[in-house]
């Protein structure tokens, strides 16, 4: 599989590392960014099952967000973990999606996915505030690739 060069340089990929470091500053939510080339499903069935391949159902609270994007069909998902879905409204990633799609359909996928992901952390805050005394880092924010 190609390092998806094409879609992100390195300096890109640091860039939304750096806001997921930042949004995780507001939420004790736990978000990750996968990038793969191909996949033969449609994009919510294959972010579930990256969902679960990263562990993200692993966190205390079940408040993970993945960010899922498949290079070659150009299909995006946003899926939130149990904790957070029983806490919002049905139409709650909504709005993030249209922040992410609305830079993605003018090629501006670094800045898509970092104002999407700065938008999750503030929506989270809500629900998931940061706690100094006791929030730890239980996933990597580094980008997944498959």
């Amino acid at each position: 599989m190609s390092e998806n060069t094409a879609f992100l340089s390195k300096t890109e990929e640091q860039e939304i590392v750096a806001a997921i470091v930042i949004a995780e500053k507001n939420t004790s939510g736990e978000i990750r960014v996968h990038i793969e080339e191909n996949s033969t499903k449609p994009s919510m069935e294959r972010a579930k099952e990256v969902f679960h391949i990263l562990k993200m159902d692993a966190t205390e609270l079940k408040n993970g967000v993945l960010f899922y994007i498949c290079t070659q069909t150009k299909s995006f998902a946003i899926l939130g973990d149990k904790g957070i879905n029983d806490l919002v409204a049905p139409d709650f990633w909504n709005s993030t999606k249209d922040v992410v799609l609305e830079k993605f359909k003018a090629g501006q996928y670094k800045e898509g996915l970092i104002n999407g992901i700065l938008e999750a952390g503030k929506q989270l805050k809500k629900y998931f505030p940061y706690d100094n005394e006791t929030d730890t880092n239980e996933l990597s924010n580094e980008i997944s690739k498959g």
